[in-house]
């Protein structure tokens, strides 16, 4: 069995895939972003690095012997002009901000390159969670209604335009109206955006309706920028009054199905995976 290299952002699926090595006996060596990286994976062998660091991790991940890398987790664009680099990521950064121009993909293809050009095969998160990504039809007691599913297959049809451009992820749609569309902010503070809206426009705890849907760019590689759901997207969408959420089967990360499943039956959500 390879030994991972998982160079870790924010949020919990880096938790999860460091934590799925760990439980299948697979080597594991951690490179926790600085400002990013959740606390928790201190426990696993790696090291701190920021995010110019790029020979330090590159040496680190050769020192550990790994032979695969995953990107996992969430990362915002830095202000390059505030990075720090080492000689390896000076060399690189002129690269780097030069692929940044173009949008998020042609950054992440650019990063992506670095590491494949050093030898490491990249791994998806969701191949190395076993394939836990949205199932079709209904995941839970709830199915939503003809009138709901058409707002969310309407919020996917918007997430895949916006994602042609490069925007982002994510959609919220209620009634046949775009309330919101996920750019920079990520889902989370889109949702929040949503809650904020008049109660005319969407839904309530005593009445809910609209969708959130999230679905991947077209552009992008899956291997690194697949989207992930977890239970707090449950918790955040009903606060917004919204009747369900969902994804493209097989194309969005579950963090914790059985907690995504007993959030949205509790609070009485929709998901669902819809197949292309």
């Amino acid at each position: 069995m390879s030994k991972l290299g998982l160079i870790a952002g924010g949020g919990a699926l880096p938790l999860s895939v460091a934590a799925r090595c760990e439980a299948e006996g697979r080597p594991v060596f951690v490179v926790r972003l600085a400002g990013f990286a959740d606390p928790h994976l201190a426990r696993y062998p790696g090291v701190d690095a920021g995010m110019a660091e790029i020979g330090r991790v590159l040496s680190a991940l050769k020192k550990a012997g790994c032979d695969a890398v995953c990107f996992a987790g969430t990362v915002s664009r830095p202000d390059f002009k505030s990075l720090k680099p080492d000689f390896r990521g000076a060399t690189l950064l002129p690269g780097i901000v030069a692929a940044a121009t173009k949008g998020d993909d042609a950054l992440l293809r650019k990063i992506l390159s670095v590491f494949e050009a050093e030898g490491y095969a990249i791994q998806g998160a969701d191949d190395i969670l076993g394939g836990e990504t949205m199932p079709a039809g209904a995941l839970g007691a709830i199915t939503p209604t003809p009138e709901q599913l058409q707002d969310l297959k309407k919020a996917l049809h918007v997430a895949e335009k916006a994602g042609e451009l490069d925007i982002g992820q994510g959609a919220v749609v209620c009634d046949g109206l775009v309330l919101a569309v996920e750019a920079q902010e990520g889902t989370d503070a889109m949702l929040a955006r949503v809650a904020g809206l008049p109660a005319d426009l969407r839904g309530s705890a005593a009445g809910r309706k609209g969708a959130l849907g999230k679905a991947p760019k077209p552009i992008q590689d899956l291997r690194v920028d697949m989207p992930v759901m977890g239970a707090r997207t449950i918790e955040l969408a009903a606060a917004a009054g919204l009747a369900g959420v969902g994804g493209v089967a097989g194309q969005l990360i579950l963090i914790d199905h059985p907690a995504i499943v007993e959030a949205a039956d509790r609070l009485g959500l929709f998901v669902w995976g819809e197949t292309r």
